[in-house]
C-alpha cells in the first residue's frame, strides 16, 4: 500500500493528551482526516459516517483506549478511521473492501449512524 499524505485534525479534540488518556473526553470521529492510499484520496469531510464502536459501557466510550469508525466515500469506497489514546500509537485511516465493511457493521461497530440499506445500497438482502 502506497501512502502519500496523512492529515488529521479534530476540532472536537480534548484539550490535552493527559485528559484524553484519563478518559475525561469521549474520542469522537475526527472532523478532518485525509489520507491518500494507492492514488486514492480518502477524506472524512467528503464521506458519510456509517458506524462506530463508541458506545457507553458504564465506564467510558473507548474500547481499551481505542475507537474505530466506518465511513463510505462519495465514490462508494469504504474505510475506517482508528483513533487511539495510547502514546506510542498513531490514529490511522485504512481502506476496507465491502465484505469487510459489512462484517464490521454487523459486528464490532454496533453504534450505527445509518441503517443497513443506506450503508450498503448495492447489497441485496434475500428473504429467509
Amino acid at each position: 500500500m502506497d501512502v502519500d499524505t496523512i492529515t488529521l485534525t479534530t476540532d472536537d479534540a480534548p484539550s490535552s493528551y493527559k485528559d484524553r488518556q484519563k478518559g475525561r473526553d469521549r474520542m469522537k470521529p475526527p472532523t478532518s482526516f485525509v489520507r491518500i492510499v494507492d492514488r486514492t484520496r480518502y477524506d472524512v469531510q467528503k464521506a458519510e459516517l456509517l458506524a462506530g464502536d463508541d458506545f457507553w459501557d458504564g465506564h467510558s466510550f473507548e474500547r481499551r483506549g481505542r475507537n474505530r469508525f466506518l465511513y463510505q466515500s462519495a465514490g462508494g469506497r469504504y474505510f475506517t478511521v482508528n483513533l487511539t489514546q495510547w502514546q506510542d500509537e498513531q490514529d490511522t485511516l485504512e481502506p476496507v473492501n465491502p465484505d469487510e465493511a459489512i462484517r464490521l457493521y454487523r459486528g464490532p461497530l454496533s453504534e450505527h449512524r445509518v441503517d443497513y440499506q443506506t450503508a450498503f445500497p448495492d447489497v441485496m438482502a434475500e428473504d429467509a
